[in-house]
């Protein structure tokens, strides 16, 4: 596939992912293809029209196959390469009615995935060389949670967690129905040994109950340059410090500062929600 090698995870529901996709696309069929004669035999050429990281060959590939797995897909770019406008990016021949009716799909994933690492490359530049890790969140596009986790990673990013079954993450809201953030913490604690849990706090009190809870994960919602620091101090000189996560409100241009505060993490949704998808094309040429 390419030279970087990724969980096996990310792809357990590719095949359903691209069926469900192809399905609401053609539907009983697709009409304007069947124009074409059923033995015409064609080549085309996909390019990038920006710079781009290239994002979503599993998925492009899975597509073209389960239309017609005769078709030959030639990638001339790696997965995770950064790429100049115009690029050529894959080339693809075989049945010229198939080629169209998988086209659309595919370029839907490419476009989409290649945004989420694009997006999550420029954040990850803006950072600079820093220990600090850039964390996505789980405002993923319905459908496609795995896919755009899989992006970020391809982009440089590293994931939160998958979703709710794979670690605890106590907000606002759990703590106001559990009564605070201790007695959240304590029954996490009593009924998922050994699973991590992060507490979000908004202020420096409720940093101090969370690391005496002893959190293995304190989240510093829209705190402040110098309350970030503040909390920074605390934790270091607390006698069960915890990772911190600075979330909320994460623009690009403030990474730098976020950066120079030494926490550990930095999360934003804005690696998956504010994607903006990257231009392709296919040109299409019949053969003789």
């Amino acid at each position: 596939m390419s030279s970087i090698e990724f969980p096996e995870f990310y792809f357990s529901d590719l095949v359903e992912t691209v069926s469900r996709a192809l399905a609401e696309d053609i539907g009983q069929g697709d009409l304007t293809a069947g124009l074409i004669s059923p033995n015409e035999q064609a080549f085309a050429q996909v390019f990038c029209r920006e710079t781009a990281i290239i994002c979503g060959r599993p998925w492009v590939d899975e597509v073209f196959h389960q239309i017609d797995k005769h078709l030959t897909i030639e990638w001339l770019v790696e997965e995770g390469q950064s790429v100049a406008k115009d690029t050529l990016i894959f080339t693809v021949q075989g049945n010229a009615a198939h080629i169209l009716t998988a086209e659309r799909t595919a370029l839907n994933f490419l476009q989409t995935l290649s945004g989420t690492a694009t997006q999550t490359a420029t954040y990850i530049q803006a950072m600079g060389n820093t220990q600090t890790k850039l964390l996505d969140t789980r405002k993923t596009l319905p459908g496609l949670r795995l896919a755009q986790k899989y992006a970020v990673a391809c982009g440089g990013g590293t994931n939160h967690r998958i979703g709710l079954y794979d670690a605890i993450l106590i907000k606002e809201n759990h703590i106001m129905s559990a009564g605070g953030i201790t007695q959240a913490v304590q029954a996490a604690q009593k009924m998922h040994p050994g699973v991590s849990i992060e507490v979000e706090t908004e202020n420096l009190t409720e940093l101090r109950e969370a690391l005496d809870a002893k959190a293995n994960i304190v989240m510093l919602d829209n705190f402040t340059l110098p309350q970030i620091a503040e909390a920074v101090a605390i934790n270091k000189h607390h006698a069960t410090p915890a990772k911190l996560e600075v979330s909320g409100n994460v623009e690009h241009q403030n990474l730098p500062g976020l950066v120079k505060t030494g926490v550990d993490f930095i999360s934003t949704g804005a690696l998956t929600k504010h994607v903006q998808a990257i231009d392709f094309s296919m040109r299409f040429k019949f053969k003789e």
